[in-house]
């Protein structure tokens, strides 16, 4: 019979010291990088306040209507900061990605991609931000209770239109190829109740060498998209498996509950947001009220603070996501063995035994080594049921 802990030691060993060192490195400077990401924000945050460079604008577009003013700080602030933090973008998104070889990127490619990334990033929060500044204006006080139906209206409207209109400017997706490959993954989405043109291959190898699946959109435009490295790199039994886990995702609407969570965890931003303006205004020499869009910059590195602050409630609900995702695959196609040899090929980027506060505070996705001893803890039980 199989002993479950002596299984998961294996699978994660065979990984080999080196690369368990290499991992575990790379895991940890992520964990370092949110902090040093802060730091880099607050820096533009007190450069872009003390130039005065909204308020100028501000000024110059006394004349124009209140939307469109706000509209225009908004854009130019949010263009001016990415064009600021585009050194620590490279160093952090690309130098750092080729260093641990977990990227192949040309340099042209990254900066084309993450040029049209912050325009249409500038535009997105530019329209959201002119929202939030009307709340400000007409809700007074209360401006932050009505935030949270903004912003699951903002992230619905986004997962909507994601699969559609946004992830195609930055990656192929196409049918996957005809084969057994295909036969196998349309016969599961069709058990799930998934039309199988919704499950894609694209190119995510443009970007990362990592071994990745997703889902995203919801109603009409959800879709399962596999990246080419797990086409590459894995066995037929570990794409069913790995797409299996997606679909899990897919069919017991993750995607809604997170909408649900997300919106409610921005109206308590927003809630500590209203209060702690006065205090951080101050701190970053900003002469600007709350509800003043040249405050934009202090109001944005708060909700910024505070989201890194949230993590541990964001992950918590990411890792248990994960679960359930792991336990509908192994429920549905029952492939225990398949589903940890793929997840020991997510270890070469996400180190697998990590302490289990670390795991807590920093991970979306419980360790690896837990999820291969929970696929392990599965078959050992189908084992002792077989007779």
């Amino acid at each position: 019979m199989i002993d479950p802990v002596a299984a998961t030691a294996a699978y994660i060993d065979a990984l080999g010291p080196a690369a368990l060192a290499r991992a575990a490195a790379y895991t940890t400077g992520n964990h370092w990088l949110l902090l040093w990401g802060l730091l880099v924000t607050a820096a533009v945050t007190g450069i872009i306040v003390r130039a005065r460079i909204l308020e100028r604008l501000d000024v110059r577009l006394a004349r124009r209507g209140r939307a469109l003013r706000t509209g225009i700080i908004a854009v130019a602030f949010f263009l001016l900061s990415g064009l600021m933090t585009l050194p620590w973008s490279l160093y952090e998104s690309w130098w750092r990605e080729h260093g641990y070889g977990r990227s192949a990127q040309p340099l042209t490619d990254f900066l084309a991609q993450g040029l049209l990334a912050l325009l249409l990033s500038a535009v997105l929060a530019g329209m959201f931000f002119i929202g939030i500044y009307a709340l400000i204006r007409r809700a007074g006080r209360a401006w932050w209770v009505w935030s949270g139906a903004l912003a699951a209206g903002t992230l619905a409207a986004l997962l909507l239109a994601a699969p559609v209109v946004i992830e195609p400017l930055f990656n192929d997706f196409k049918p996957v190829p005809e084969g057994e490959v295909r036969d196998a993954l349309y016969e599961m989405a069709y058990e799930a109740g998934i039309a199988g043109d919704r499950i894609f291959v694209y190119d995510g190898s443009r970007q990362s060498n990592n071994f990745t699946a997703n889902v995203a959109g919801l109603g009409a435009s959800a879709r399962i998209a596999i990246s080419d490295v797990a086409f590459k790199g894995a066995s037929l039994d570990e794409v069913r498996a790995v797409t299996a886990h997606e679909i899990g995702h897919y069919v017991l609407d993750h995607v809604w509950r997170s909408v649900l969570v997300l919106s409610a965890l921005a109206t308590v931003v927003f809630f500590l947001a209203d209060r702690l303006f006065p205090v951080f205004a101050r701190a970053f020499g900003s002469r600007a009220a709350l509800g003043d869009p040249a405050g934009l910059p202090v109001l944005v590195f708060i909700v910024s603070l505070l989201g890194v602050l949230a993590q541990p409630v964001t992950n918590g609900l990411s890792r248990r996501a994960e679960i359930e995702a792991d336990r509908y695959s192994l429920q549905t196609v029952n492939l225990p063995d398949a589903l940890a040899s793929a997840l020991v090929k997510t270890a070469e980027y996400r180190d697998p035994r990590p302490h289990v506060l670390e795991e807590w505070l920093f991970y979306t996705h419980p360790s690896v080594e837990r999820r291969v001893q929970r696929a392990m803890e599965w078959k050992a039980a189908r084992e002792v049921a077989a007779p």
